[in-house]
């Protein structure tokens, strides 16, 4: 290995591959871990040919530094070190700073990154203006969109993607303004008055008392739920190339504003099969509806031509057990233990299920464990959040990983607007029919 970069010190031979009877080599590259990739970057030029891969499920876009997964072994790296020892170890703005930096923060770092978020959490007061535009009855999602977006026309002094010192501001300004917005967008779905963040609590307290705080009388933060929070927030702080982390490095590659980049991946977060599957499995928890209904729905999942599957269980990328589930689930059990909701219908169903899966052999089998949707979505409605929220939390976390990919990208020299191909399959070209 070559210890300066952590790349293997020869790369391997390349690949050959024959098309139409023209024979070429492909560069075959290694990254520090994972698979190989294929370079096919003069595949076009060489052989007149396009790759075909929907989802881009087996294409790198990117040459990335910031976080690894490796879906058989169910291991989530950030910057090399292993999801739940941060998540027990550390606080999220640690993880954003090692997201942002490369390195965890010493002390003295630490002290002045927390000082400076803290000392943007406040929105343009202009901003409680635009958001009241608004319907009251608009989806947190679909504001989040709008003013996020819109953050650009408020902050345009740190818009020029090629000052490193603007681009500095505006990254640190998301961190901070995200929560902020989260809550504004949840007050006024409620029809409470906006709060405004305190410079006394930390992020995550901070983040709690905004939503949760009315002006007539004092708020103390729970410093389990405020924990239990933080770590939600780590968890979820990045998760490699996804579509909503794919999408702003896509907006950007076109020379965007970073909070354009960030409306955009808010966006496609938005989508049922991203952000919103904690929404999913609690949905379908509340579809279940009693304990006694479980066996029939677990008899349903097993049946193939049932059309029904539980939300919750598995997971896409992990091929064994979520990394993420497992501080999840630790989490989860502390906050119903502080807040004494075992005794909700929903969550004992809940409780039923995860004990079911965790036990049954067609579940252990097939590797369809609890995931983290399964057990966040539990926490955070045990926590007073509403459905409606739960991917605006997911946005407020994942934030710092779109902008440690978006400054990634930016900083990327092989770095090139995205323009993907396509297979084309319609009419061959043919001439307007004359009369």
């Amino acid at each position: 290995m070559d210890a300066h970069n952590g790349k293997p010190a020869t790369e391997p031979p390349p690949a050959r591959l024959t098309v139409d009877g023209k024979h070429v080599e492909l560069e075959v590259r290694s990254g520090s871990i994972g698979p190989n990739v294929i370079d096919v970057g003069q595949l076009y030029k060489d052989t007149g040919c396009f790759t075909y891969d929907p989802g881009f499920t087996s294409t790198a876009n990117c040459a990335s530094k910031i976080t690894f997964i490796d879906g058989d072994k169910g291991e989530l790296l950030y910057r090399g070190y292993p999801i739940e020892q941060l998540a027990e170890n550390t606080s999220f703005l640690a993880v954003c700073y090692l997201l942002l930096y490369g390195e965890l923060p010493t002390n003295a770092e630490f002290i002045n990154f927390r000082r400076t978020i803290t000392n943007h959490t406040m929105v343009h007061e202009q901003m409680t203006r635009f958001l009241t535009g608004y319907r009251r009855d608009a989806h947190p999602m679909a504001v989040m969109v709008g003013t996020v977006g819109a953050l650009s026309a408020f902050y345009h002094d740190s818009t020029d993607i090629n000052d490193t010192r603007q681009r500095e501001i505006a990254s640190h300004r998301m961190i901070a303004k995200m929560p902020t917005i989260a809550a504004m967008a949840y007050k006024y779905s409620v029809g409470h008055p906006f709060i405004y963040p305190r410079n006394d609590l930390d992020y995550t307290s901070n983040f709690m008392q905004m939503c949760f705080a009315v002006p007539c009388e004092p708020y103390i933060v729970n410093p389990v739920l405020s924990r239990a929070l933080d770590r939600i927030f780590i968890l979820h702080a990045d998760h490699e190339q996804n579509a909503s982390t794919s999408t702003v490095r896509l907006a950007g590659s076109s020379g965007a504003n970073p909070f354009a980049c960030v409306a955009a991946g808010i966006a496609c977060l938005w989508g049922p099969a991203h952000g919103g599957a904690n929404e999913a499995a609690l949905n379908m928890l509340q579809e279940i509806g009693t304990v006694d209904r479980i066996p029939e729905y677990i008899a349903k999942a097993k049946d193939k031509s049932s059309g029904f599957r539980l939300m919750g269980f598995g997971h896409r990328v992990y091929k064994n057990y979520d990394p993420r589930a497992k501080v999840m689930q630790k989490t989860c059990h502390e906050v119903l233990d502080a807040v004494g909701s075992k005794h909700d219908p929903l969550l004992k169903v809940a409780l039923e299920l995860e004990r079911i899966a965790l036990q049954d052999d067609y579940f252990i089998d097939k590797k369809l464990y609890p995931n983290i949707d399964f057990y966040s979505g539990i926490t955070l409605r045990a926590m007073g959040f509403p459905v409606s929220m739960f991917t605006a939390l997911f946005a407020v976390a994942r934030t710092v990983g779109w902008i440690a990919q978006w400054k990634e990208m930016i900083e990327d020299p092989e770095q090139r607007i995205g323009r993907p191909r396509q297979l084309y399959i319609g009419h061959p070209r043919r001439d307007f029919p004359a009369e």
